[in-house]
């Protein structure tokens, strides 16, 4: 490597490595807040899930990081006149923006593998955090109060005691169809198994109350049911995913929608041929037909999320494609002032953009394949006009 371009390459990794830095510590505060506030972490919890919120904000933190360090290194090379200085030399402005454009590059992938592997762990460990504070939350409200009411669950439970985290003489109450169940044991023992998500309860000693019309009861010796955990949702979020999660989903959920849909297909014809158009407004053809558009619903979301994915990885680069030559052209020593310049344009029109990009595509109105690059597009066509003029002047 040339030695201007190895100088170049040094000073954009020092300043690169402090605006990260920077960054991510202004951010992690405000991620540590948003969690703690809605989930109702105390300290240890926050201590415990810090360390797995930063991998999470990574991919925010540094394509702005990335945009500030290439202002403030050929801001202040442009500014001095070293670049005037290099083209005297003979030495074309792109060979003194490749070092720039390599460290997008590289930064893009990394972001890529941040966004595609370790925060779907990460967020895996930080809902695992959460699972066994709500365990703790749990039982202390039982030793307060004796009662704690799960409406999301359809779930209550009175005790008259609790030891050792053993339940004596407990209540619980749930709903199976309209119609409530009622378990009543001498003890009970509740144990949280975060890798399904669910609260296993098992009894001792007790009976079931049936909801027939002869109020039946089963006696037992042992029982054992599962609840969902609380503020769990069954199907994971999208960006909580691995892209081979995404792909396997997606290919199952195009199998079962092909069968769905040929089902839902079959009953319309025996409607249409029996005349009966009233059971096109019955329950279960509505459902039917709402749990097909629930799976082709999810599917455009994921799909979208892939291929959304790579273009915000990339935007690493774009950034870099458009503020390197953005600030040899503004030839400023305050790099602020080239920073604002460039970011500002991007927060009207790339972010914008973008969700625009993603918001059409999840309704499935364009092809994610291509709608959203069009962001990346954009910051494409301001490279070619900066580019146009430095090599005029």
């Amino acid at each position: 490597m040339p030695l201007l371009q190895r100088y170049i390459l040094v000073d954009l990794l020092k300043v690169f490595a402090v605006s990260a830095a920077g960054f991510t510590l202004l951010l992690v505060f405000a991620g540590v807040y948003v969690e703690a506030k809605e989930h109702g972490l105390g300290p240890m919890q926050i201590l415990q899930i810090l360390p797995f919120i930063i991998p999470t904000l990574l991919p925010f933190t540094i394509p702005t990081a990335l945009l500030l360090t290439v202002c403030v290194v050929y801001g202040r090379l442009s500014g001095d006149q070293e670049i005037i200085a290099a083209k005297a030399a003979g030495i074309h402005i792109i060979s003194v923006l490749w070092p720039a454009f390599l460290l997008g590059v590289v930064l893009s992938i990394f972001t890529l593998v941040i966004t595609d592997q370790m925060i779907p762990w990460s967020m895996k460990r930080i809902q695992r955090t959460i699972a066994m504070a709500v365990e703790d939350i749990f039982f202390d409200v039982l030793k307060a109060q004796n009662q704690l009411n799960l409406r999301d669950q359809g779930l209550s439970i009175t005790v008259m005691d609790v030891r050792d985290r053993t339940l004596y003489m407990p209540t619980f109450r749930y709903m199976r169809g309209n119609k409530p169940v009622t378990v009543q044991a001498k003890e009970a023992r509740l144990r949280f198994d975060l890798d399904r998500d669910v609260v296993v309860m098992e009894f001792k000693d007790g009976y079931i109350s049936l909801p027939d019309d002869a109020n039946t009861r089963v006696r037992f010796r042992y029982d054992a049911r599962e609840f969902p955990l609380p503020n769990r949702s069954q199907k994971a979020k999208s960006r909580d995913m691995t892209s081979r999660e995404i792909l396997a989903e997606t290919r199952a959920m195009a199998t079962g929608d092909a069968t769905a849909t040929r089902q839902l297909a079959i009953e319309a014809a025996l409607i249409l041929a029996s005349g009966d158009f009233d059971r096109f407004g019955e329950k279960e053809f509505a459902v039917s037909r709402y749990q097909v558009d629930e799976e082709r619903n999810r599917s455009m979301k994921l799909t979208t999320e892939l291929h959304n994915r790579i273009s915000m990885a990339f935007g690493c680069f774009f950034f870099v494609l458009v503020g390197a030559p953005f600030a040899v052209y503004m030839a400023k020593n305050q790099f602020l002032t080239s920073f604002l310049f460039c970011f500002v344009p991007i927060l009207v029109v790339y972010y914008p953009l973008s969700m625009m990009a993603q918001n059409l595509s999840k309704v499935g109105k364009v092809d994610p394949s291509w709608a959203v690059w069009l962001p990346n597009g954009a910051l494409t066509l301001g490279f070619l006009y900066i580019i146009r003029q430095l090599a005029r002047n």
